[in-house]
């Protein structure tokens, strides 16, 4: 076949011949020129549809915004430290740290503290300082808080979507909302923090199925019910894969993304950069940093958490059996969550005895949050999310093999549970224009470095803002 073409280019005249050679080219750039638009061409995942109420969805929904606050009575109190003065402990084995999971001697001294000095009144009326609001959307009440930033000449106010992860809430804001809320050169944000269904005060799910992709509808909903049509997204843990799906769904509608917690794709070019990134880091892309945080792998990285995922093994396959005895345990509630903010804020601290839970964290910020756990039963309804989101291999999702293009920022925080080098990042990722090394902090970073993360969001979007 070869040798018949070369005969038959040959054999035409040289004017022919140039012709040929031109249109070929021409062909060839116009291929390139397909692929290289195809690639580069913003793609969109479905938004869906769905009915998560009770029963069958009715003809019309209710799409008023009404306020709500936070309440509690003295019998909820009253029963919550009956409970406790019931509790029974086992004894931890000796000089055995976190190492086992909750030291129970130090548990003790939380449950004395949350017995006769912690004030769910006064955390109630904190909580309420800022303005709640709930929701009807796809059958379900959506809680959502609000913060608007004061008014003041010549301040350009961003609206900005902050999602919470398991075992958190929406109360991992509070520290960081005063200071988005004040005016950054000319910038100020007006921040909203949803529950998402399951969790605190959302409605949980009353069908099958409800997963990121439907959180990250339901929010779009949300957003568009307030007004806005377009808006930036903060996320980390369960919040990360939320608001990218949202960007994957609506991207014209997301300014940018900003994540404390980011995956990449699996894939040869992972593998290889594992073999490769010890000793030719600069090949594959890495830094040192990211050699120092990377390596050894197998400890830092599949030994870890192999240690630390035991919890998801059991949320993601029986969650209404992992969580009824938590349900109706405070104790047994407050040693599964509080564990979590020891560990994932620094590995490290398994090997202390109190965990170094009140290094990072007051005991009245840790049991606030495990009050809003406890106060609306939501453990088991937060543990199922794991279940809906495990059901199927999520690198095989339609969101799985969908690259996200809208501007995105990373705050890698060396504490995280999992590294994510940029160039991992930007396998899924395609337009990352802020990835920075944080210099401390771990998983909960709202919660723990609410100055480092804002300062880090901030300089993302001015960033944005000036493109």
């Amino acid at each position: 076949m070869l040798r018949i073409l070369k005969e038959s280019f040959f054999g035409l005249d040289p004017v022919q011949q140039q012709q040929l050679l031109i249109g070929s080219a021409v062909a060839v750039g116009g291929i390139l020129a397909y692929t290289m638009y195809k690639r580069r061409q913003v793609k969109r995942i479905p938004l869906g549809e769905g009915w998560w109420g009770a029963g069958e969805a009715p003809l019309s929904e209710d799409a008023q915004i009404y306020p709500f606050q936070v309440q509690t009575s003295d019998e909820e109190i009253q029963d919550l430290y009956e409970r406790l003065d019931r509790a029974r402990y086992t004894n931890p084995l000796e000089d055995s740290g976190f190492q086992y999971g909750f030291n129970s001697t130090y548990l003790k001294k939380v449950i004395t503290y949350w017995r006769q000095e912690f004030d769910w009144k006064k955390q109630v009326a904190m909580l309420n300082k800022y303005p709640h609001f709930k929701t009807k959307i796809e059958g379900l009440d959506v809680h959502f808080v609000h913060v608007r930033p004061p008014p003041r000449e010549n301040q350009k106010v961003l609206p900005l979507m902050f999602v919470h992860g398991w075992p958190g809430s929406f109360f991992e804001f509070y520290k960081i909302l005063p200071v988005l809320t004040q005016n950054h050169d000319g910038v100020a944000f007006e921040v909203i923090c949803p529950s998402i269904p399951g969790y605190g005060y959302s409605e949980a799910p009353h069908k099958q199925g409800f997963n990121s992709l439907d959180a990250a509808r339901v929010f779009l909903i949300l957003m568009e019910r307030l007004g806005f049509s377009q808006f930036y997204l903060q996320g980390g843990d369960w919040g990360s894969l939320i608001t990218t799906n949202m960007a994957q769904m609506k991207p014209e509608c997301v300014k940018g993304l900003h994540l404390n917690m980011c995956l990449s794709r699996k894939g040869f070019k992972v593998l290889l950069s594992l073999i490769i990134g010890p000793y030719l880091p600069f090949l594959v892309g890495f830094s040192r940093e990211d050699v120092r945080r990377l390596f050894p792998f197998f400890e830092k990285n599949v030994w870890n958490m192999l240690k630390e995922s035991g919890y998801m093994h059991i949320q993601g396959t029986k969650p209404d059996t992992a969580g009824c005895g938590l349900n109706d345990s405070p104790v047994g509630l407050a040693a599964y969550l509080l564990e979590k903010f020891s560990t994932w804020t620094d590995m490290k601290n398994r090997d202390l005895a109190d965990g170094g839970l009140e290094r990072k964290f007051s005991l009245d910020d840790l049991l606030t949050n495990v009050m809003i756990y406890w106060t609306t039963g939501s453990i088991v309804s937060s543990m199922r999310f794991y279940k809906e989101n495990f059901k199927t291999d999520p690198d095989q999702r339609v969101d799985g093999r969908t690259g996200i293009f809208v501007p995105t920022g990373v705050a890698a925080f060396p504490e995280e549970l999992m590294h994510c080098p940029k160039s991992w990042a930007e396998m899924r990722y395609r337009n990352i224009c802020s990835y920075t090394f944080m210099p401390r902090g771990g998983h909960f970073a709202a919660f723990e470095e609410p100055q480092l993360l804002a300062k880090d969001l901030v300089q993302f979007v001015q960033k944005v803002e000036t493109f």
